[in-house]
């Protein structure tokens, strides 16, 4: 029987130290451990996220090419909130022949055809209803919500709380803020960002930042 698969989280920031916890949720729900986490690699880690990983004895193993010089190609994914900066560390770490895993937390639910990318990281108490597709290193945060038919490009970033109604489509490296919110049938452009709190009434073109209720 073989043991847990190996991995290796990008980033040692907030969100880096919050996908260690999804890893630590699959293997506490499974029979037997899932994933094996080798560590954190980050390019410029400040002293107190280096002291965080320590005290829950996680190692930070150097900067992203020194890992992967040193390294035969494994498992990874990126725990980094920036669609910019998700991408070009995936692109990194692809070109080096590495696996992107996905990680679903144990209490998300989803619906039936929910189509999940590769590299996606899905958090606690995400919802996902049905006929849903999520591209490649989607970030799904603590209790967002995706509803029936809608498409999600790559490299989004929905943060905690938000909702993207049903029939919508999220293009790609898009993110959406704290609790913001689009509503049923709104398309928004690649690159844009939706601000926390903020309500999408309209399409959204690419590379814009919206905020406020409605979303301008």
């Amino acid at each position: 029987m073989s043991g847990p698969t190996p991995l290796v989280v990008v980033g040692a920031g907030g969100f880096g130290r919050e996908v260690i916890d999804v890893v630590d949720a699959i293997n506490a729900a499974a029979d037997a451990s899932v994933w094996q986490l080798v560590g954190i690699v980050d390019d410029a880690p400040s002293e107190v996220n280096v002291e965080r990983l320590a005290k829950r004895g996680v190692a930070h193993l150097g900067t992203i090419d020194a890992h992967l010089a040193a390294s035969s190609a494994s498992n990874y994914v990126v725990g980094i909130g920036s669609p910019r900066v998700r991408r070009m560390i995936a692109a990194r770490f692809d070109d080096a022949q590495w696996s992107a895993a996905t990680l679903v937390h144990p209490t998300a639910t989803m619906g039936s055809d929910v189509r999940v990318g590769a590299g996606t990281v899905i958090c606690a108490g995400a919802r996902l209803t049905t006929n849903i597709s999520l591209g490649r290193h989607v970030h799904l945060n603590l209790n967002s919500t995706i509803g029936h038919d809608s498409e999600i490009g790559d490299f989004v970033t929905v943060n905690p709380l938000a909702s993207i109604s049903g029939d919508c489509a999220i293009e790609s490296d898009v993110l959406i803020g704290v609790s913001g919110v689009v509503i049923n049938g709104l398309r928004v452009g690649q690159g844009s960002t939706v601000g926390g709190c903020a309500c999408v009434v309209r399409d959204v073109p690419p590379g814009v930042v919206v905020k406020g209720v409605p979303a301008r």
